[in-house]
């Protein structure tokens, strides 16, 4: 399964987000859900050490002005690749 987070961790159930995501499933964030890939943010160092696959919506990040300022252990793509994750993964859930 495919999770999307559009919304900053702290507007969300972050932590319920987190637990859900199971080995195989790939966390995407996009839109203000790029916050939480800050580099040494509590919201990264919990997703990082409970989720295998995170990727970063480059556009988004750079929006934001927030390029070179996440974590090294998270995947930047841009719309190609997050098309290419909507193909991998059948399902998909929005956050």
């Amino acid at each position: 399964m495919l999770f999307t987070l559009a919304h900053s961790p702290q507007h969300c159930d972050f932590s319920l987000l987190i637990n859900m995501v199971a080995q195989d499933d790939a966390l995407l964030l996009m839109q203000d859900g790029v916050l939480a890939a800050l580099d040494s943010s509590e919201a990264c160092d919990r997703m990082i050490q409970q989720v295998q696959s995170v990727y970063v919506l480059s556009e988004d990040l750079a929006a934001r002005g927030l390029v070179g300022q996440i974590s090294h252990k998270i995947t930047l793509i841009d719309y190609t690749g997050f098309v290419a994750l909507t193909e991998k993964h059948a399902q998909q859930t929005a956050w």
